[in-house]
């Protein structure tokens, strides 16, 4: 019979961690055995709150900007000193500007590909060293890469998520040697604070509409 905790013994380090995605797959994690570091940015409460429903002992909230390399070493820094090592990354934390190519600002450019594409890069990096064999790296894209009837102002987050899905590609052929798997998720519109941010009713709406089931997707179904 199949052990209920699985992952027992494993640690798994997930950015952006106190709420939607993030947070419903430190508690999947957690449920299925492993130990979760839960990073957070701002706000401490959610993530507190987080780690008291799964257990001080077997969860710990870190905070760090996840788009800073400094911050990013930090964090695993912290992460290896409570945990002793990484077997599971999941660097899901992200921005969505919506912002067409003649809104876009430098300023907005440079946060985006910060905090979607150099953070996960040098995230892997820094973790790197603390994961053996059977290690996963999971990252997180989108399926709004593959829609022909996106509105022009996803420019901006589609760009990094498109950078994200060839980072992918490559960094699995590059740690395969050491045993450790590289994958990319890429769900379709999701109830977050991040999906629903700047939205009017009327688009979520419509968005929902493309979706089989007519309704937007819920981040506990993305695990």
């Amino acid at each position: 019979m199949a052990s209920p905790t699985p992952l027992a013994g494993k640690v798994a380090l997930i950015t952006g961690a106190s709420k939607g995605i993030g947070a419903a797959t430190a508690l999947e994690l957690a449920s299925l055995g492993a130990k979760v570091v839960i990073n957070y940015a701002s706000d401490p409460t959610p993530a507190e709150e987080l780690v008291q429903k799964i257990g001080s002992d077997r969860a710990l909230a870190i905070k760090a900007n996840a788009g800073d390399v400094g911050e990013i070493a930090r964090l695993v820094e912290e992460t290896v000193a409570w945990g002793g090592k990484i077997d599971i990354l999941v660097p899901n934390a992200g921005i969505c500007l919506m912002r067409t190519l003649e809104e876009t600002g430098e300023e907005d450019f440079q946060r985006t590909m910060d905090l979607n594409v150099k953070g996960p890069y040098f995230l892997a990096q820094k973790a790197l060293p603390h994961m053996g064999p059977s290690s996963r790296i999971v990252l997180l894209s989108t399926s709004l890469c593959n829609w022909s009837s996106l509105t022009p102002n996803y420019l901006l987050y589609v760009t990094s998520k498109g950078a994200i899905e060839q980072m992918v590609r490559v960094m699995a052929k590059d740690l395969g040697s050491r045993g450790i798997t590289v994958n990319c998720v890429a769900p379709g519109p999701t109830g977050t604070d991040l999906f629903f941010q700047g939205k009017s009713k009327e688009l979520v709406q419509r968005i929902a509409g493309a979706n089989p089931f007519g309704r937007i997707g819920e981040p506990y179904g993305v695990n």
